[in-house]
């Protein structure tokens, strides 16, 4: 298996992700090869400095970069021979099984929906993140910014796709499905999310729980926690903010600690027709390891062929 990673992408490219790629690439030694993408004479030299490590990567060059600043659609359009556009190229034709990226976030979906494309039948494919539980588990959060608004049948999709997710590649037997609102009652929240509420109670693919409040988040109520993408990165990056808070006043603890983007490393983009993970744009070395390890699991678990089945049928 070969997993690609944009050697270009994140603000500390490409140093941090040719450290994360040694990293990874150690953790999977004889099950996964990993590929770096990038410009040649920024890339090269840091292989060549790892030695025999560096040795057992691929390197294909990509001679353009998409900066974070760049209008993302634009930029794909105007850069293909951009390290996330030689990736997706080759995911697209199989070179690979896997593509994860610092790098710019809409350059990422962009490049996800243009060229290996959205499932048929997926109306619009979703960011998803990890939420740590208190028992000491992960759930997943969908849409954290894809979306930022979304029909009532996107998020019973999201649903769907977070519970297949959870399932193949977190391994929750049954995934519960909660609504984000602003209560419990059936009746509550605005038009769109009362909508959502009646197509997710009467889906067969999941197990909804019905409508959970922003207190929920962290407690065994939902396993997949389904909002749109507005709401969802709001939430994300008040998570982080606490992580943030509790290093600054130096207090440790271990389930706060999973608050650490680090830990996770990326976010899938669920929907598409293949394996993409988005990064932090501050990925360190750690987090890019986790990102690329990530990337391989998805691509053992076969979620992707799992999304195709659910939304053929």
């Amino acid at each position: 298996m070969k997993i690609a990673l944009d050697a270009m992408g994140g603000d500390f490219a490409p140093q941090a992700a040719v450290a994360g790629a040694l990293l990874a690439a150690e953790q999977l030694a004889g099950r996964a090869t990993i590929v770096l993408i990038g410009q040649e004479d920024a890339v090269r030299p840091l292989l060549q400095a790892a030695g025999p490590a560096g040795a057992a990567l691929e390197f294909v060059p990509a001679s353009q970069i998409i900066d974070m600043g760049e209008h993302p659609a634009k930029a794909f359009q105007q850069k293909p021979d951009s390290s996330i556009a030689v990736g997706y190229k080759m995911l697209l034709a199989g070179e690979v099984e896997a593509f994860c990226s610092a790098g710019n976030t809409g350059a990422m979906l962009v490049g996800a929906m243009f060229t290996v494309k959205a499932v048929p039948g997926v109306i619009r494919p979703a960011i998803a993140n990890f939420v740590p539980k208190l028992h000491g588990s992960f759930g997943i959060l969908l849409d954290v910014g894809a979306n930022a608004e979304c029909k009532p049948e996107m998020l019973e999709q999201f649903g769907e796709l977070g519970s297949l997710y959870a399932q193949y590649v977190l391994g929750i037997a049954q995934p519960k499905v909660g609504l984000v609102n602003i209560g419990e009652e059936e009746g509550k929240g605005t038009p769109n999310i009362q909508a959502a509420y009646q197509l997710l109670k009467v889906n067969p693919h999941i197990d909804f729980v019905g409508n959970i409040e922003g207190r929920d988040l962290f407690n065994d109520k939902a396993d997949v926690i389904v909002c749109d993408g507005f709401t969802g990165n709001i939430l994300l990056k008040m998570a982080e903010s606490i992580y943030e808070m509790m290093e600054e006043k130096q207090i440790r603890d271990a389930f706060f600690d999973k608050f650490n983007y680090e830990a996770v490393g990326g976010s899938p983009i669920l929907g598409i027709n293949d394996n993409a993970i988005i990064g932090h744009g501050r990925s360190t070395a750690l987090a890019i390891s986790n990102m690329l390890e990530q990337g391989y699991n998805m691509a053992s678990s076969g979620i992707i062929d799992q999304i195709k089945a659910t939304f053929k049928s």
